[in-house]
């Protein structure tokens, strides 16, 4: 990305039980995880072209940019594992995001919170994030989440399904940081994931959350109306 500051980190995540990659934009500014999209890889969003929609808050060092490996593989998307195990592997993921990479993406930014944003499943990993960490994220902007697993799990559901399908658990929940979050639900008028964003923001409405359901004309579920929210979402930041 030209001038941009680029890093790339692999670890044995104590999480996972094995390696772990990630690439790092920028060198200073709001913190922000940017999950891929379903089984995708770190290196997805440079490839595709959306941190170059970022490049002026990256350059000005308004934003730093965490983009994580993705496990959906070993997780919801394995039709190779027992349900239990899928929800399992997830939570492990979860745990990663909140032990391994939150810490550092806050100790090298200096600031209190971070930001999570992602793309389609991204934005399902984004909402859910976000909202069993309210304590520890200021801003979710979702681009054409799904935000019910239950379509993964073959019928199966425990607490572990419970607590990583935002639908079901995000009623209930009370963190005071829930009312304090910068909240945005984007997806194209055409979006196959629209009716998934507006029962999200239905429920939101319901516990009076503050939040913009981003609904865009004559956009569908791709990368075009993806790269025109990014960097719109990132100068709401503040």
């Amino acid at each position: 990305m030209g001038n941009i500051r680029e890093e790339y980190h692999k670890w044995q995540s104590p999480s996972l039980g094995r390696e772990f990659e990630m690439l790092v934009f920028g060198e200073a500014g709001q913190p922000l995880i940017l999950f891929p999209t379903s089984k995708s890889s770190y290196y997805q969003y440079k490839d595709q072209g959306l941190l170059e929609t970022a490049r002026w808050f990256l350059e000005n060092r308004k934003v730093k940019i965490y983009c994580p490996d993705s496990i959906d593989a070993f997780s919801w998307y394995d039709q190779g594992i027992d349900p239990a195990m899928r929800a399992y592997n997830q939570e492990c993921y979860d745990r990663l995001i909140l032990m391994e990479v939150v810490p550092r993406a806050l100790q090298e930014t200096s600031y209190p919170k971070i930001a999570v944003a992602g793309c389609s499943f991204g934005g399902y990993h984004t909402v859910n994030f976000a909202f069993r960490h309210p304590h520890i994220t200021g801003y979710c902007f979702s681009m054409s989440g799904i935000f019910d697993i239950r379509s993964f799990t073959d019928g199966y559901y425990d607490d572990t399904v419970y607590y990583n399908n935002p639908v079901d658990f995000i009623p209930g929940a009370d963190d005071p940081g829930l009312w304090t979050m910068s909240i945005v639900l984007g997806a194209g008028d055409a979006d196959i994931c629209r009716p998934q964003n507006e029962i999200l923001s239905g429920i939101l409405a319901k516990k009076n959350i503050s939040h913009w359901l981003d609904i865009r004309a004559n956009r569908t579920h791709d990368w075009p109306v993806w790269k025109e929210m990014f960097p719109h979402y990132l100068s709401l930041i503040r």
